[in-house]
């Protein structure tokens, strides 16, 4: 039988995991999906992901991808996945893909959105996906050096460590901050992300928010590309993975 390759949209709590990848000896959502892809075809199952998502980081729309010997439609394999998948992960969606497909190399566009908590207590119910930040921030400080983040260019200053060779130029399509009653949500769009971008900014910004530090000093730092000068770095807990683009072979 001629393996069949499917691709998945799943959600996840990343509060209990080491993050998306697999590692050794920890708790990671790829293992989770490998493992529950072992129980339902009976033999060893490798998945890869569009993402690597840290330690704590959530997701809504991670894509993940996995050929099988089966001749069950891609709803079966969904709800057979989820049956035995544990309570913090979930496989949304599943429908079949080209044979090649490969989640992380075939993405176009990937959007992350970070909450910051800004009431005057912290809510013990958002604990686990926002990062409570007290008192007055300026919003328009922090959406001015946002609109810097947009266009092609080198974000190694926002970057944690890079493997070597790996290139620390991004695109940006689109970075800003809105207000929704006492959160404050920072959505950020690009073709790919550095491992600690997205948190890095957002410390950043909450900084230059309480205004120690000015636009044209993040602007500046931006522009330098020194490597970790921009921060300090979220928490992740605030952080989720909401969607990832392709031109082809898979459609959230």
């Amino acid at each position: 039988m001629t393996a069949t390759r499917f691709a998945a949209t799943v959600s996840y709590d990343g509060t209990a995991f080491a993050g998306s990848q697999r590692q050794a000896n920890a708790r990671t959502v790829q293992h989770e999906l490998e493992t529950a892809a072992q129980a339902l075809f009976g033999t060893p199952t490798r998945v890869a992901m569009a993402g690597r998502t840290d330690a704590g980081v959530h997701a809504i729309g991670q894509v993940a991808a996995f050929s099988a010997e089966t001749r069950h439609e891609p709803r079966t394999v969904e709800r057979a996945l989820n049956a035995h998948l544990p309570d913090d992960v979930a496989v949304r969606t599943v429908r079949h893909a080209p044979p090649d497909f490969d989640p992380r190399r075939w993405a176009r566009r990937r959007w992350y959105r970070y909450t910051v908590w800004n009431g005057e207590a912290r809510d013990p119910l958002l604990r686990r996906s926002a990062w409570f930040v007290e008192g007055n921030l300026d919003l328009d400080a922090m959406q001015r050096a946002a609109n810097a983040l947009a266009g092609r260019q080198d974000f190694l200053a926002c970057s944690g460590t890079l493997e070597p060779g790996r290139t620390s130029v991004r695109t940006v399509f689109t970075a800003g901050w809105h207000r929704d009653g006492d959160a404050l949500l920072f959505d950020i769009e690009a073709d790919a992300f550095l491992p600690q971008m997205v948190r890095r900014l957002t410390g950043a910004l909450i900084r230059l928010g309480r205004r120690p530090l000015e636009v044209e000093d993040f602007v500046r730092l931006l522009g330098q590309a020194a490597p970790g000068t921009i921060g300090p770095t979220a928490p992740p807990n605030g952080l989720c993975l909401r969607h990832v683009w392709y031109d082809e072979g898979y459609a959230q």
